[in-house]
């Protein structure tokens, strides 16, 4: 099959495109085709060897985290899905979506939501995962309250965006000023364009603020934070993990961070929403999996509106 590997950590270069052995499945893997994969930060993060103390350093070593594609077949303790199925959800840590097949997790997937192309399904997984995970599980989110999307342009916060609102939350989005337009488009009460003005000197205060771009943290916004508001981060600095411990278990302003867990019960969720017509997936380019040096690189420049899709096959 093709696939895209890496032999070292590096820059962008150091992806190859060329043949590799199909994987072999384990009893609770189902060998998927791939149509279709996508870039997320943590994918040339990963690449660059910024994770190497928990990716290893063990090589070749294929990328990409969220998969879209068709089940051919399936390990001998496998029950819930069966060759045929059209299916969306998650690698293992650290990959191995960018390929033409791959070994993945039963529990890890879901039947693919019906009224999404393929490249379209692959964006959703982590982005998605980590927007929900952080404001359900994390910020314990709650109907009427006032929530706040720092980057809520980008593929994260595109999705943060649309599941707060469908919680039932008053959306504040926090973008640049090319994509006020978008923003309000998913959904977002009120948008703040943050070119013109810093969204810690705003005047509003939220029960929870969430920082998809990992540019914040707790001393910088607890201003307009309310007492005993919440704020959530997805990088888990020094920082922002001290404040975690020395928050958790007193009645004040809360820091958090999330690490999203890929499961098959939150992306079923995430398919009845998307099927409902309440989350929408926004996609700023596509490219060929030959091509995915290009995709990485423009995925690092910061400037990619929603997702990234990465076409694998037919």
């Amino acid at each position: 099959m093709k696939a895209v590997l890496i032999r070292r950590y590096g820059a962008a270069e150091v992806l190859e495109y060329e043949d590799v052995e199909q994987p072999k499945i384990e009893p609770m893997q189902l060998l998927v085709k791939l149509r279709a994969s996508s870039v997320n930060p943590i994918d040339w993060k990963i690449r660059q060897g910024m994770l190497s103390l928990i990716a290893g350093s063990k090589f070749p070593k294929i990328l990409g985290l969220d998969v879209a594609g068709d089940v051919v077949a399936v390990g001998s303790g496998v029950t819930r899905f069966k060759p045929g199925d059209a299916i969306y959800g998650s690698t293992s840590f650290p990959g191995g979506g960018y390929a033409e097949f791959a070994a993945v997790p039963e529990n890890l997937v879901a039947l693919k939501p019906t009224n999404l192309s393929d490249e379209e399904a692959a964006a959703v997984p982590l982005a998605a995962l980590t927007a929900l995970q952080a404001l359900r599980d994390q910020g314990n989110i709650q109907i009427g309250q006032a929530v706040l999307i720092n980057g809520a342009a980008g593929g994260v916060g595109s999705f943060a965006v649309q599941i707060a609102q469908a919680l039932g939350a008053v959306v504040t989005g926090v973008s640049s000023s090319r994509n006020l337009d978008l923003v309000k488009s998913l959904g977002a009460d009120r948008v703040i364009d943050y070119t013109q003005q810093d969204f810690t000197e705003d005047i509003a205060q939220y029960d929870i603020i969430f920082d998809a771009v990992g540019k914040r943290s707790l001393s910088q916004t607890k201003r307009v934070l309310k007492p005993n508001g919440i704020f959530i981060t997805t990088l888990p600095t020094p920082e922002v993990f001290l404040d975690s411990v020395l928050t958790a278990f007193l009645p004040v302003q809360k820091a958090k961070f999330i690490l999203q867990k890929p499961n098959t019960q939150d992306l079923i969720y995430l398919k009845e929403l998307i099927e409902g017509g309440k989350i929408r997936v926004v996609i700023d380019r596509t490219y060929p999996l030959q091509e995915l040096a290009a995709a990485h690189d423009y995925s690092e420049t910061g400037r990619a509106v929603g997702k990234i899709a990465i076409a694998v096959s037919s």
